[in-house]
């Protein structure tokens, strides 16, 4: 992974970007491949559980609008003016 996120960083990134982040999807929980995985890398590593089933679509959607909203208010976007794009 951090191979990926290096050549990530160095060939695609833009000016003012975050620098990228890898995601590691696991079905079963392992101490010993996380600790081998993750141990001394250099950046920082969060880990979290996820769902199975993905949320309905309309949470989905209101999460997006919120964080849409949450965004262009630190002027990181610009708000649609098209009625048709919610």
């Amino acid at each position: 992974m951090h191979l990926y996120l290096n050549c990530a960083r160095e060939h695609w990134m833009k000016e003012g970007e975050n620098p990228p982040v890898g995601l590691i999807l696991c079905a079963e929980k392992g101490t010993a491949e996380a600790h081998y995985a993750l141990d001394n890398l250099p950046n920082k590593v969060l880990t979290a559980e996820y769902q199975m089933v993905l949320p309905d679509e309309k949470m989905i959607a209101d999460e997006l609008k919120r964080s849409r909203v949450q965004l262009e208010k630190r002027g990181l976007g610009k708000a649609q003016t098209d009625e048709s794009h919610p």
